[in-house]
């Protein structure tokens, strides 16, 4: 049975404006028409469904995220996956992908396994894909990641990972400096895996190396790498040259200074910057204790932290990040480019982060604070705010 849908009365988020008045004709869970509410007829057969001037914006994507409501992906469990699905969907995200920490290789393939047999089957966001944030990573560098669990990257485990997780990894996270580092990334390179650097100590020289080898992607800018400094320019310089090259960012108003972000989007445009929430299972939960990575974290006043200070991790939620990125100065239609039409493009998600013809209707209604009202995907509405009309 064929459904029509009609989403009107809306400011639309297109990729260099926000149009008002607009409406988005959807049949089958696809975009068909975008154009003026003034081209409305009222006597088309289709479900209408009124936006009351409020924000529609695609379905944002989160390449990075560790869990939500208090389940986290390395439970290894379908309702912790599940849950952070859930989540995700009331945040206005609606594709993401399950992001793993270091960890020994049997909870690390728990975890892939847990994911396997949610995926077409999610409750809320789509799984797009896992996402590996370790074991691979530099000791010195290491932030949040627990160091028992580090080590050198591994050829035959890493074939290991990829046998069981078949087509699920999507991205892989590394040190490329470490020994064996790139002999690894040209395998994923082989395999189509976005390789991401972060947790490196690499200098300028590897990092272009890297760069020039496939990598493509850099997680968390700014955090958990060697810092710029004026004789020694290390990775961050290295991926602000390479045009090729996409940078995460963590806009929660801690992981970077508003100014950061204004450079990182000044030098790379919305096309080259990824909003991400790089979540641990605080979000939606506030302050509390957790644990995460096998380390005790305390979140307090939405900032989650180890016992020695360093940063684990973020609270922040995709629809706050979105907000908050406006606050920083950027137009809201770069920010909406950020979270949603650039992650897609960098997942090779064809059909998702924008509001166009032959798109999927994955699509977010906001409003003026930047709260989420519906979300839906492909044409069916996955969640709806309590306070929504």
């Amino acid at each position: 049975m064929t459904t029509k849908l009609i989403v009107y009365n809306v400011r639309l988020a297109l990729p260099d404006r926000i149009l008002s008045g607009a409406a988005v004709w959807i049949r089958d869970g696809i975009i068909e028409r975008v154009a003026s509410d003034a081209v409305l007829s009222e006597q088309e057969d289709a479900e209408w469904i009124d936006g009351q001037g409020q924000l529609l914006i695609p379905g944002m994507v989160d390449v990075h995220i560790h869990g939500a409501n208090g389940f986290d992906m390395m439970d290894g469990t379908e309702e912790s996956v599940q849950a952070v699905s859930r989540a995700c969907s009331t945040t206005g995200c609606t594709s993401f992908l399950a992001t793993s920490v270091s960890s020994t290789i049997e909870d690390l393939i728990k975890m892939i396994h847990s994911v396997k047999r949610v995926v077409g089957k999610e409750e809320g966001a789509r799984i797009a894909g896992i996402h590996l944030e370790g074991p691979y990573l530099n000791p010195k560098r290491k932030g949040m990641q627990n160091e028992a669990y580090l080590r050198h990257p591994d050829m035959e485990e890493m074939k290991f990972i990829v046998q069981e997780a078949g087509s699920l990894i999507k991205m892989v996270t590394l040190a490329p400096e470490l020994p064996n580092g790139m002999e690894l990334l040209a395998y994923l390179r082989e395999q189509g895996i976005i390789v991401a650097l972060a947790h490196s100590d690499a200098t300028y020289e590897e990092a272009k190396l890297a760069f020039e080898s496939g990598a493509r992607h850099v997680t968390h800018c700014f955090n958990g790498m060697r810092s710029i400094h004026h004789r020694d320019p290390g990775l961050i310089a290295a991926a602000l040259e390479e045009s090729h090259v996409s940078l995460q960012a963590i806009v929660d108003g801690v992981h970077l200074h508003p100014a950061i972000v204004r450079l990182m989007h000044r030098l790379k445009g919305p096309h080259g910057m990824v909003l991400i929430t790089d979540a641990l299972q605080a979000m939606g939960l506030g302050d509390g204790e957790y644990v995460f990575g096998g380390h005790d974290v305390t979140v307090s006043e939405g900032i989650a932290r180890l016992k020695d200070g360093t940063l684990a991790s973020s609270t922040v939620t995709m629809n706050e990040a979105l907000r908050l990125t406006t606050t920083f100065g950027i137009s809201l239609a770069d920010a909406v480019t950020m979270a949603a039409s650039t992650p897609a493009a960098l997942l090779g998600l064809h059909q998702a982060g924008r509001i166009e013809v032959g798109c999927d209707a994955d699509l977010v209604l906001l409003n003026n604070e930047f709260q989420v009202q519906w979300t839906m995907l492909r044409g069916e509405i996955r969640h709806r705010a309590s306070w929504s009309f």
